[in-house]
């Protein structure tokens, strides 16, 4: 059996970062990268991409602090959005420079992981979709970077079997287009970013639109132009300005060191109206920007919900062309409607109506539980989600108790849609009725003090590296002993159950309140929230969280980047190389 220092599973933005760390302070560890696709990058490897695809972010906001995604090596001229050829080039010359390329082992999907009694797990593979016959991998550490966007959900529709004509999930536009760009018309169900992505790039390229948002779900994503508010800023700045993230209830947020002003802001009446007041700018705005209310059928794409209550749903207009033109002018024709069946090349609505189609795109979300069997009975263990009839643990009615007491106005939930009910699917993910539970979103609170197994970005924000980055770092504190708790005490510091599992209880129930018309209730879903959870991660790592001089104009409105926290490694080896000297 091959003996492994560290498994990774996953070759995408958290895979590729927790590597580099991981080997940065271990160099002589045996580490493998397990990536059951044939390139890396996850949502960005080659076989993900197709024309025209694009990141939300411009250039300086999506690269890792130390690795920058130069405008002269990548041609990307500044606030142009990066295309996603373009980011899987950046993966891949990051891998390569940092030796990790040698250590991916591709098309190799992990099937299961089984505890061993004396310690690690046992990795099994398949490969090109076999069993594989090599010997199963001994890891000593694993960390699944796998992600939540990595297994396509396709709903069950009746008459599929006879539609005759291709049905798949955008994940695979890459392999379709060429057939896709040549149809008269396609169909796409679904409300999300990816399904105005398919839209555009299918009425760009000439192919009439039937797009159907179902009647009995979420309703339309929010979009938002590439500068919003009245002061015309790029959003993914904004969302990193540490001034605004005091307006977004956050049950971690004082981790930031400034919990007095968010306690005024969140629990007096005065700070109340300065709050609402902020949501509903930002909300007018996305609105009036958008001209929803000019047009008949541009008004079918404005949300049913306010934004204040959506988390990484919350996207950007990243096309060189005005996307709401091709609605205006009838090539994208949008059905607020349910697909009722299918039958021979056609897709009838609940409305009565019929839809012509060569094909039918399903932008309809993701399966977040991860696929790897795990031994029996260690998904509630692992702090997956799973089902059981069991009632809820005592922690989760304190903790609600405490969300909402500290954010009264989470109390006043939204109406979603009276008429929701969930799409099924032959793997149907709606009968999980429990949610990630990990610690720091990392590890699972019955196995911490193992130190043997975690996850690595199981969460959704537009921090997406320097999230990859903090969480990277985390874990390879924890697996090395140096946590700050750890070196304060000289030796591997146990964490407090009681602790662990009151914080885990606490932050994985605040999804639930805060972004409901998001995916907060089943995993970490977060916007405004970003840079106060990697304050705490820091913390945690007792390095510097406030990095733009810790008060003043430029903590608090210069917003927040990747280049903020270059070097973060280095500043943690030094904190250690101090403990030891009794510094």
């Amino acid at each position: 059996m091959e003996e492994l220092d560290l498994v990774i599973v996953g070759a995408g933005c958290h895979g590729l970062v927790m590597a580099k760390t991981y080997l940065e302070v271990n160099p002589s560890a045996k580490v493998a990268i397990l990536e059951s696709a044939a390139s890396l990058g996850g949502v960005w490897a080659e076989e993900r991409i197709y024309p025209g695809l694009k990141s939300n972010n411009t250039l300086g906001s999506y690269e890792y602090s130390d690795f920058p995604l130069d405008e002269k090596t990548f041609g990307v001229k500044p606030d142009e959005h990066i295309p996603g050829a373009v980011l899987h080039n950046y993966f891949q010359k990051y891998a390569e420079h940092f030796d990790i390329y040698r250590r991916v082992r591709f098309n190799s999907k992990v099937e299961s992981a089984e505890r061993r009694d004396s310690g690690g797990w046992i990795v099994r593979r398949a490969q090109n979709g076999r069993v594989s016959e090599e010997k199963p991998i001994l890891a000593h550490k694993l960390v699944i970077s796998t992600g939540l966007t990595s297994e396509p959900f396709v709903p069950s529709v009746a008459g599929s079997e006879s539609f005759d004509a291709p049905i798949f999930h955008a994940k695979y536009l890459h392999d379709r287009t060429k057939e896709t760009f040549k149809a008269s018309n396609v169909v796409i169900m679904g409300g999300s970013k990816s399904a105005y992505d398919a839209a555009y790039a299918h009425a760009s390229a000439g192919v009439h639109v039937d797009w159907v948002i179902r009647e009995s779900g979420h309703g339309p994503g929010w979009m938002a132009p590439a500068l919003v508010t009245p002061l015309k800023k790029k959003l993914e700045l904004l969302v990193g300005v540490r001034f605004l993230t005091w307006f977004s209830p956050c049950i971690w947020g004082d981790c930031d060191g400034f919990g007095t002003v968010r306690s005024w802001l969140h629990s007096t009446k005065v700070g109340r109206f300065f709050v609402d007041s902020f949501w509903k700018i930002l909300a007018n705005d996305l609105i009036t920007a958008n001209g929803y209310d000019t047009h008949p059928e541009t008004k079918k794409l404005k949300p049913w919900t306010a934004p204040f209550w959506v988390a990484s749903s919350l996207s950007i207009f990243n096309y060189p062309t005005d996307f709401f033109q091709y609605v205006r002018d009838g090539t994208v024709k949008v059905h607020i409607a349910d697909v009722s069946h299918l039958s021979p090349h056609t897709v009838h609505l609940s409305t009565g109506s019929t839809l012509r189609a060569d094909a039918l795109i399903c932008s309809t979300g993701w399966k977040h539980n991860p696929t790897i069997k795990l031994s029996p009975g260690l998904d509630e263990q692992l702090g997956l989600p799973h089902s059981t009839t069991q009632p809820e643990d005592d922690l989760v009615a304190k903790a609600d108790h405490e969300i909402l007491t500290r954010f009264p106005c989470l109390a006043d939930q939204p109406i979603i849609n009276t008429q929701y009910k969930p799409l099924t699917g032959a793997d149907n993910v709606a009968t999980l009725n429990r949610p990630y539970r990990l610690y720091r979103f990392m590890v699972p609170p019955a196995y911490i003090n193992d130190r043997s197994i975690a996850y690595c970005g199981m969460i959704m924000s537009i921090h997406t590296t320097t999230c990859a980055q903090a969480q990277a770092l985390w874990l390879t504190a924890y697996f090395s002993n140096g946590l700050l708790a750890d070196r304060q005490s000289r030796t591997r510091q146990p964490f407090p159950d009681a602790a662990v599992r009151w914080e885990t209880a606490l932050h994985s129930r605040f999804g639930k309140w805060r972004y409901p018309a998001g995916y907060g209730s089943r995993y970490p879903d977060f916007v405004f929230d970003g840079v106060p959870y990697i304050d705490m991660l820091l913390r945690d790592l007792g390095v510097g969280w406030l990095r733009k001089g810790g008060w003043g104009w430029r903590e608090w409105f210069e917003p927040y980047g990747p280049g903020d926290y270059r070097g973060l490694v280095d500043e943690w080896r030094i904190e250690c190389a101090n403990a030891r000297a009794g510094k």
